[in-house]
């Protein structure tokens, strides 16, 4: 028989995550009977004494806020991918006891792009500039052969998102919020802000837009998204982002590859259908 193995999300507030129904979806598919993926409600207090309990069952971590960075100092190594944004969103368990950690938001959303034929840009805008935005940054950092404009809404945003433009190698420019619908004639536009954010903007959709990666997912779709798909230009959702990154966890995780996309996206939209 085989082992027993565990993987889990953790973060807080974490009963929203989608996360449990791809995993357990892409067990399913693959075979693995005896794979167990669960969600915890962990802080930033309560992980160490979580990290320090897990036993050898343990396969992997997926992590969500506010844990990204907390968790990198109480990890044995990281990949230069988590490094290069200082944010890691899973955590691989070794048969040997070593904690390592990556960052599978980035080549997702680079992978999330090529899925829509999108592996080179021009140019590209960010809207906002929290921690997403930094992992936007570094995948645009991947396919986007000239000018990047973040449009920010404060000067302490807009020094950070210099900052990771240095720490990226990219020529990051910062647009004013009030500016943020200059990032429309952009090729790509990645939208990173909280839900209604964008609301006010959708009103100034060009009739030719490019593509927008718009990384929210409930609800769906945005007034933005609505209204960029309903000019004709390209969509690429949150959800899209979501399944991607949790497809190299779940590779990561159970050594076994390709995870399966499709099962795990249905899953998903069947989930956020209600």
């Amino acid at each position: 028989m085989s082992a027993i193995r565990r993987a889990a999300v953790l973060g807080s507030p974490i009963a929203h995550s989608l996360s449990p129904v791809l995993h357990r979806a892409a067990y399913e598919e693959l075979g693995l009977e005896d794979w167990s993926y669960d969600r915890f409600e962990v802080d930033e207090v309560a992980l160490p004494d979580f990290l320090a309990g897990l036993g050898p069952e343990w396969a992997g971590l997926s992590l969500t806020m506010p844990l990204k960075r907390a968790v990198i100092p109480l990890l044995d190594t990281i990949s230069d991918t988590a490094a290069s944004v200082e944010a890691v969103n899973t955590v691989v368990l070794t048969e040997d006891g070593h904690k390592v950690g990556d960052n599978t938001d980035i080549p997702g959303m680079v992978a999330a792009l090529a899925e829509r034929g999108i592996d080179k840009v021009e140019s590209a805008a960010i809207l906002g500039a929290g921690a997403t935005a930094s992992s936007a940054l570094a995948a645009l950092s991947r396919i986007c052969a000239g000018e990047i404009v973040a449009y920010v809404r404060s000067d302490a945003r807009a020094a950070e998102m210099r900052e990771w433009g240095e720490r990226l190698d990219v020529d990051v420019k910062i647009g004013k919020w009030s500016d943020a619908v200059r990032a429309f004639a952009a090729p790509l536009v990645v939208a990173t802000t909280p839900a209604g954010t964008t609301d006010a903007l959708a009103a100034d959709i060009p009739e030719r837009p490019g593509t927008l990666f718009d990384v929210l997912y409930d609800p769906w779709p945005t007034q933005l998204a609505a209204r960029w798909s309903g000019y004709g230009g390209a969509v690429v959702s949150g959800l899209d982002l979501l399944v991607h990154q949790a497809v190299l966890q779940v590779e990561q995780m159970t050594g076994r590859a390709p995870a399966p996309l499709g099962a795990m996206r249905r899953a998903g939209e069947r989930a956020l259908a209600g």
